[in-house]
């Protein structure tokens, strides 16, 4: 569904859908970008070209790059030396959304609370099997 929105690139109004976030005359503007920054790619010499290398030569920006990255219109198998941020940390990484240090990170904090939630699961085992009862023979039906 289309809906008025601003351009975040330049506070122009236009009509937001689901193809393109900015207005006409930004998306032309990050085209003819995008055309830029591919030709100087697939020149065999620049493949492995890195973020700084690029934005220098061709004089895109770091987001323009992140987002045709993450887009999948820079494929990460013909250009290797390119990336976008970690959300965590801020290496560079070709997908996803988090490194695989982090990615490990995050596992090994997950394994040592479900290990601490299992350890505070058998104490209260334990002290529910300790607890004694006293039959009062009154109420035992006499």
């Amino acid at each position: 569904m289309a809906e008025l929105s601003n351009c975040p690139d330049c506070g122009d109004i236009f009509v937001k859908n689901l193809f393109r976030e900015n207005c006409e005359k930004c998306f032309k503007e990050e085209e003819r970008m995008y055309e830029i920054v591919y030709q100087f790619l697939r020149q065999r010499k620049n493949r492995a070209a890195t973020m700084d290398v690029v934005i220098r030569e061709t004089g895109a920006s770091e987001k323009m790059l992140y987002k045709w990255i993450r887009k999948g219109r820079l494929q990460r198998a013909l250009f290797p030396n390119l990336g976008y941020p970690c959300e965590k940390c801020g290496n560079l990484i070709q997908e996803g959304k988090l490194c695989k240090n982090c990615i490990s990170q995050i596992k090994k904090d997950l394994d040592i609370f479900e290990e601490e939630k299992n350890r505070q699961q058998e104490i209260q085992e334990r002290e529910r099997s300790r607890t004694y009862y006293s039959v009062d023979d009154r109420f035992k039906g006499k």
